[in-house]
This record gives structure tokens, sequence and C-alpha cells, in this order.
């Protein structure tokens, strides 16, 4: 069980304690709640982190605009496809979630070669954009092999 399985709206996760009352919140209701637009965001949040502390060289410079660029868009594609008026563009956007995740890996992995003292971070992060991208995978089959309604 993650810190992400558990709705900041509901009880809040930014202290240790918090967690502890958070999960015992969940092992009460045996059901985990999972906010997938709060562990985005929070994926987010992480990636801007992480870049921050890289230095600013020639080969940095760039891989740290495009991760950036594909580790925020995550949440922001999946807050579209959450607003989405139909399940075609539902599915277009979470398409477009698995991309920017798998992404976000291809430049995490680069710059772990560019920066190796910062690997370890870079694969901490790289693993979470790996579960993203496999939670959006499924979403995306399951979509992708449903039957259509009858008329």
């Amino acid at each position: 069980m993650t810190k992400y399985e558990c709705r900041i709206t509901k009880v809040s996760v930014s202290r240790a304690i918090d967690w502890e009352r958070c999960r015992s919140t969940l092992m009460e209701n045996k059901k985990p709640v999972y906010d997938l637009e709060e562990r985005t965001a929070r994926f987010g949040e992480q990636v801007i982190r992480f870049c921050k502390t890289i230095p600013f060289t020639p080969i940095t410079e760039p891989l740290i605009r495009q991760i950036i660029r594909s580790g925020t868009s995550v949440g922001a594609n999946y807050c579209e496809a959450d607003d989405a008026v139909s399940g075609k563009e539902f599915r277009q956007k979470i398409g477009t979630c698995k991309k920017e995740s798998r992404e976000t890996k291809h430049w995490l992995r680069m710059l772990a070669v560019a920066v190796e003292d910062r690997a370890e971070e870079a694969r901490i992060l790289w693993r979470e954009a790996n579960e993203l991208m496999l939670i959006f995978a499924t979403i995306f089959r399951k979509l992708s092999t449903k039957k259509p309604k009858a008329k």
C-alpha cells in the first residue's frame, strides 16, 4: 500500500502521523482508495523537484526540459481525460497519458547516464513512470476491447 492510495481530500498524507492515520482508515475499510489524479500530480511535482537538483550543462539542459514537459503533462492529460465528454475522447487522452509516461521513462534513463550521481533518484522516478504507464496501458486496453452496445 502506498501513500498515493489515500485521497488527499479525506486525510492529509503530508506528515508521517497523517499517513499512519490514513493507512489505518484504509485498513478499516479494507478497500484502498486510488486517486490517479493526485498520483499523477505528485509525480509531476517530484519530477520538477528532481530536475531542480540537476546541474545545468549543455548535455543536461535538453534532457531537463524534456523530462519536465513529459513528466508534468501526464497529470494534465489525465485531468483532461477525466473531463472528457465522450468515451472516444477519454480513450484518446488515456493513450496520450500512456505515451507521455513512456517518454518520461526514456528521458529519465538518458539523464541517469548524463548525471551518474543522481542515477538512483532517476531510477525511483523511472519506476513510478513505469507504474503509471502500466496503469494507463491497462485502462487503454480495456477500453479497446470493450464490446459495442447492441442497438
